[in-house]
């Protein structure tokens, strides 16, 4: 009886190492696989950073051009010319 006791546990003993051995496998692949994405995900970020740092630098381009031409815009002149009132004909 004693041999049976011990022999069932030196089974559930490499049950339990083969689970945890798996868990840890699975572990494994799920941190690789976590990796692989935080590292997609940062080349996006910086790609991203750098179409913002362009984006700012065009819109900084255009808003400078844009003062230039307003500078450059003249005002019109009004005309205070005196307008001829006219009259209804009646038939």
């Amino acid at each position: 009886m004693r041999k049976n006791g011990i022999a069932g546990a030196v089974i559930a003993l490499m049950l339990g190492f083969s689970i945890a051995g798996c868990q840890d496998t699975k572990t494994l692949q799920e941190n690789q696989q976590l990796k692989t994405r935080v590292a997609e995900l940062e080349k996006e970020n910086a790609d991203l950073n750098g179409r913002v740092d362009g984006l700012a630098k065009e819109n900084s381009a255009l808003s400078s051009e844009n003062e230039k031409l307003k500078a450059a815009k003249t005002p019109k002149k009004t005309s205070k010319a005196k307008h001829k009132k006219h009259k209804r004909t009646t038939s």
